[in-house]
């Protein structure tokens, strides 16, 4: 019983407060300093600096600096136009755009929390103004940024990759067509609550077919960018990490040559937020390195495997217990704490009743951002709470719709595999 005590130990100190990150040092150097002190010292530092040593890990930094340069280049009000051409004729015309625009912000951002603080900024006051409540506006804006992730190339993705060992370029294929699939189910649920409630359009017609092709053509450079990565993947042009330097290159150009919008004086902004964003997830990723280590060595994932094995050996009853276990998991943890502590736990057990990796990953993926929903501690639900001034108690109503609508997104995801794969497939064969 002692072997499970630093997994305890874990979620009584996240829960008292303390970053997930240092949660997962402390039980570590526990279990390694006490319950097993057979390994030297040094060895358990000297694995934290080598976890940190992987070429892949160098694609993290690199796109999360490229959002950061996109967005300051002034992109979103672009893609913006697009999502209104697109969707604003609809019944809850704002509302739809928002979700889209999660959808075009997926390629441009990769950040949930990053893609709800914007739209809560843009879209939450004209959205009100435009007679919609606080909270409606508050839910969407914040239900639509777990799109955000999904859309390649979401940071989460290449953690993703790196726990399973699989390919970052066929994570991203796989992601495109589950994220869509969210956006859709959104969509579907914000029409029928715009008719009730009598939420207008925003145009008084469709957009012509000459105005669709002009806008898009305006946003041609930020639309082609998360294809072009993928491709560019694939046709080996560059590898997963190169492919993140090049989309600093492109972006960087894109906003001071084309779209004009950034300037020098954001150069600082782009570095501290590039270097805040980077030091958060590799920080997270060499602790649960360390973590992970410590649960090989107690053998603790094959003892799940063998526990869940125990209960059922059927894929889809299986699939379904997990994702029941990873909701629960994400209304207590940050999704990519969830992701880096649980999969590499689960990974062995679904993969032995012969599910794919990659779409297991797409699952995941899509589960621990509706986490980021829900109480008690889903994020982008208190970014857009603490920007709108919108009270828990109204959040939570309006966004228990959109909350049914995603986990019916996340059941068509888990049940239907070529929903993930088919891209995959088609792309690398």
């Amino acid at each position: 019983m002692l072997g499970f005590l630093p997994i305890i130990m874990v979620f009584v100190l996240y829960f008292s407060g303390i970053p997930v990150a240092y949660a997962l040092f402390a039980a570590s150097l526990f279990y390694f300093g006490v319950i097993d002190n057979n390994s030297p010292v040094d060895l358990i530092f000297q694995k934290y600096v080598t976890s940190a040593q992987s070429f892949p890990l160098l694609a993290i930094p690199f796109f999360i600096m490229a959002g950061s340069v996109m967005n300051y280049a002034g992109i979103s009000a672009k893609l913006m136009n697009v999502a209104d051409v697109l969707t604003g004729h609809m019944v809850g015309g704002l509302a739809q755009s928002n979700v889209l625009l999660s959808c075009l912000m997926g390629g441009v951002s990769g950040s949930a929390n990053a893609d709800a603080a914007m739209e809560c900024k843009m879209l939450v006051p004209e959205m009100e103004k435009r007679g919609y409540s606080k909270g409606f506006s508050a839910a969407i804006t914040a239900a639509s940024s777990a799109v955000t992730p999904i859309i390649p190339p979401g940071i989460d993705l290449i953690i993703y990759a790196l726990i399973a060992q699989v390919s970052v370029a066929q994570m991203f294929a796989a992601a495109y067509l589950p994220g869509f699939t969210i956006a859709a189910c959104l969509m579907i649920s914000v029409h029928f609550i715009s008719k009730k409630r009598g939420y207008l359009p925003t145009r008084e017609k469709r957009a012509s077919f000459v105005e669709i092709v002009k806008t898009c053509a305006e946003s041609l450079w930020a639309l082609l960018f998360p294809l072009g990565i993928v491709l560019g993947i694939r046709i080996g042009v560059f590898t997963p990490s190169e492919a993140g330097a090049f989309a600093v290159f492109y972006c960087t150009l894109v906003g001071i040559f084309i779209y004009k919008g950034l300037k020098w004086e954001h150069l600082p902004k782009i570095f501290v937020e590039t270097i805040d964003g980077t030091a958060t997830v590799i920080l997270v990723i060499v602790a649960a390195s360390v973590f992970g280590y410590y649960m090989t060595w107690e053998n603790i994932p094959k003892m799940l495997t063998e526990l869940l094995l125990g209960i059922t050996t059927n894929k889809y009853l299986m699939l379904m217990m997990v994702n029941v276990l990873l909701l629960v998991m994400g209304m207590f943890l940050e999704g990519g704490a969830a992701l880096i502590i649980v999969a590499p736990l689960l990974i062995p057990v679904v993969t032995q009743l012969g599910v794919s990796p990659i779409h297991f990953g797409a699952m995941c993926i899509v589960n621990i951002m509706i986490g980021g929903l829900t109480p008690p501690f889903g994020s982008m639900m208190f970014t857009c709470m603490s920007i709108t001034g919108c009270k828990l108690g109204d959040f939570v109503k309006e966004c228990f719709p959109f909350i049914i609508a995603e986990i019916i997104g996340l059941l068509l995801v888990t049940f239907i595999e070529p929903i993930s794969m088919f891209l995959p497939n088609l792309i690398f064969g």
